[in-house]
């Protein structure tokens, strides 16, 4: 589009080899010269194993990972407090157990299974400790967080949000823990804000997805083969606005060619051609405004415009920016989507089904496949004006699970690379 008209875009990348080669690829650069893998690997219990008995000595109950304790406590001789939390490998885990510390508070598992916890009683986690390890490795020195989902249950087999920290610095109530909590509290990079369920960011053109199974829904077009007849730059009903695309490759594109070259301009056609309520509606199906998602810890809204203020900004909707904001849990859930055949699973990572809920049909079978088809196991998005980098995947590991991974960097310069070098990483263990 001319310069004087020019929209914020988003840049699609097909990652052709992002999976090949998996058998070669290292999930973790330990110096191989180190004595046997890191505790976190060695688990050899599956992720759902069964919680232990509850204590009796008045302690509090522990997270599981693979049937292991990730926390622990030490009496502290107080009448009023008498346990403090401690924590093993602290940072790897993190953005599952939050914090419990005896003058700052609690969050993640330790606040919402609270009275679990204080009943002595163990909360074990659907975390895969070789899938956590990946992406807290892959994420080393980077902002941003990774998401793994079982494709079918919905289970939650990683979550790292980064940076990290270390909650135990500041679990009692010490001089000391103060001093560790105000040099963190208030740090720039946010290393306390759990990025795989609290970050919303623009997704860019990795949202064109849903904008293509609204037109497959909605009978706009028969198949991700059938040509779309639109010029290489499309411009908005009723204002400039000017949507390009690679004239090569997106005038009159398929649905599966504008997937894979980021078409702006057939997915803003889309848009035009189907109407809000249309998208809305199917995005709303994916999960989209539903202001509920809990894992048991509660997520932030993914939010897609049901009313935009004009055509150009429905058009920009369909290319994941303005108000289209979704969370690294919620795009994990939207690949798992297509990769369960269009049923959306709820995510969660604690191993309850008391509080179970049902799967959904989102998206006809048909549908899912086509678009499975038509994306293959990976792609990119870089969203220049959200400073995000995108990588998303649904495949299935050297071990035969069918998983969800969803990976997202914020820098200000494309680091779609890095993501897809993280998705690989995760996508390689068994």
């Amino acid at each position: 589009m001319p310069a004087s008209a020019r929209l914020p875009g988003a840049v699609l990348t097909a990652l052709l080899a992002l999976l090949a080669g998996l058998s070669g690829c290292t999930a973790d650069q330990r110096d191989p010269a180190k004595a046997g893998p890191a505790a976190s690997d060695r688990a050899v219990e599956t992720p759902d194993a069964k919680p232990r008995s509850p204590k009796t000595d008045g302690s509090p109950g522990d997270i599981l990972v693979a049937g292991r304790p990730i926390t622990g406590s030490k009496a502290t001789g107080h009448p009023v407090a008498p346990f403090q939390r401690t924590y093993t490998e602290a940072e790897l885990y993190s953005s599952i157990t939050g914090y419990w510390s005896m003058a700052f508070g609690k969050t993640g598992l330790d606040m919402v299974m609270e009275d679990e916890i204080k009943a002595g009683k163990d909360v074990p986690t659907t975390i895969d400790p070789g899938m956590q390890r990946a992406a807290f490795d892959g994420l080393r020195g980077l902002q941003g967080a990774a998401v793994v989902l079982d494709t079918q249950t919905g289970a939650v087999l990683g979550q790292v949000s980064a940076p990290s920290f270390d909650p135990g610095t500041f679990s009692g109530n010490s001089a000391a823990d103060a001093r560790a909590w105000a040099s963190i509290k208030d740090l720039s990079d946010g290393p306390l804000r759990n990025r795989t369920l609290r970050e919303v960011a623009n997704p860019g053109s990795s949202i064109h997805v849903l904008v293509a199974a609204a037109a497959l829904e909605k009978g706009l077009l028969a198949s991700v083969d059938t040509p779309t007849h639109n010029p290489a730059a499309f411009i908005v009903p009723g204002s400039t606005a000017q949507f390009s695309g690679d004239p090569a490759h997106c005038t009159d594109a398929t649905l599966r060619a504008a997937l894979r070259y980021s078409c702006e301009n057939v997915f803003a056609h889309i848009a035009s051609d189907l109407g809000a309520d249309a998208l809305a509606s199917t995005a709303e199906a994916a999960g989209f405004n539903h202001d509920t998602l809990d894992t048991p810890v509660r997520a932030f809204e993914s939010t897609w415009p049901r009313k935009p203020e004009n055509t150009t900004q429905l058009a920009l909707a369909a290319g994941g920016l303005s108000e289209v904001k979704a969370t690294p849990l919620h795009m994990a859930m939207v690949m798992a989507l297509l990769s369960n055949g269009g049923t959306r699973v709820h995510p969660h990572v604690v191993t309850d089904t008391k509080t179970s809920i049902a799967p959904h049909r989102a998206l006809s079978q048909r549908t899912a496949d086509q678009l499975r088809s038509a994306l293959g196991d990976s792609f990119s998005a870089w969203v220049p004006s959200a400073s995000a980098s995108w990588a998303l995947a649904a495949t299935r590991t050297p071990a035969g699970r069918s998983v969800a991974i969803a990976v997202y960097i914020s820098s200000p310069t494309d680091a779609t690379v890095q993501a897809g070098q993280v998705a690989q990483r995760i996508a390689a263990r068994r």
